[in-house]
């Protein structure tokens, strides 16, 4: 797929599983299983699919998955896949890390932002070494002091070698270039950025945790994770209904089956229409 100077590309960088329960809130189990079936512990599949932009002068990385900092426990309870991780990902397309000359990151949190640093010769660097990275600085101030109840899904180790760095560019706007732009929400956390991609005809908006997976088109659909959950619910509406009315492609990094849908309405209200398992 091709929208105004960019060739857009999926990478696929990791599933890991999360709680079941948690990834849909107050909606039954026996609602939830029939599209995103749980293992014996609950967990159901997540995807780490990130998006790849190609222009003539720009490779553009929208999000860095898990990464592959993890300790045995913690890739035991996250059921993290140990045989994908980005890099691979993206030398499988044939492009290295040094080739990334930005990466735009929806939000902080672990699967999102874990792959931008590693650990060469006992030091955290930047995965990318020529890149730039952006985040809104709203989301940045917030992962520094985070709450109580979402500490965990803030880990330094992912971003603040980036500001050390000097290569951390903390956004106060929505604005990229003249085909990427962003769409900011406050549900699921504070600052998060959703990244739209436009020529005035075709749209691609990276939906991050608003939608993470298909199912969560259904309003009711949302995460225990969300900090603000009427919030998201607001949020959705919005852009789902503009999704609609203007024809949007929406991508989900998360779905484990599905990279992608455009939208139509019935009695039910707005629901998938084209299912997409990868642009094409």
């Amino acid at each position: 797929m091709k929208i105004g100077k960019y060739h857009l590309q999926t990478i696929q960088s990791g599933y890991f599983g999360l709680d079941g329960g948690a990834m849909f809130g107050i909606i039954p189990k026996p609602l939830w299983e029939k599209t995103n079936p749980a293992d014996e512990v609950n967990r159901v599949s997540l995807a780490t699919r990130n998006l790849l932009l190609l222009s003539d002068s720009r490779k553009i990385l929208i999000d860095t998955g898990m990464g592959t900092k993890w300790d045995e426990k913690s890739k035991n309870i996250y059921r993290i896949d140990p045989k994908l991780d980005l890099e691979l990902a993206l030398e499988q397309r044939g492009i290295s890390a040094a080739d990334i000359t930005d990466v735009i990151l929806t939000h902080l949190h672990f699967d999102h932002t874990g792959g931008s640093t590693k650990i060469e010769n006992d030091k955290l660097v930047p995965t990318f070494p020529n890149a730039k990275y952006y985040v809104q600085k709203q989301n940045f101030d917030w992962a520094l002091n985070p709450s109580d109840r979402d500490r965990g899904s803030y880990i330094k180790e992912n971003f603040e070698p980036l500001a050390k760095e000097g290569v951390l560019n903390l956004l106060t706007s929505n604005e990229f270039d003249d085909n990427i732009s962003f769409e900011i929400i406050n549900g699921h956390t504070f600052g998060q950025q959703m990244i739209k991609i436009s020529n005035g005809t075709n749209t691609v908006l990276y939906c991050a945790d608003l939608l993470p997976f298909v199912s969560h088109i259904r309003l009711p659909y949302i995460m225990a994770y969300d900090l603000q959950p009427l919030v998201t619910l607001s949020e959705k509406k919005k852009y789902l209904k503009q999704a609609l009315e203007e024809n949007w492609i929406l991508y989900f990094g998360h779905d484990p089956e599905y990279a992608a849908v455009t939208l139509k309405h019935t009695d039910k209200g707005i629901v998938q229409d084209k299912v997409l398992v990868d642009l094409i």
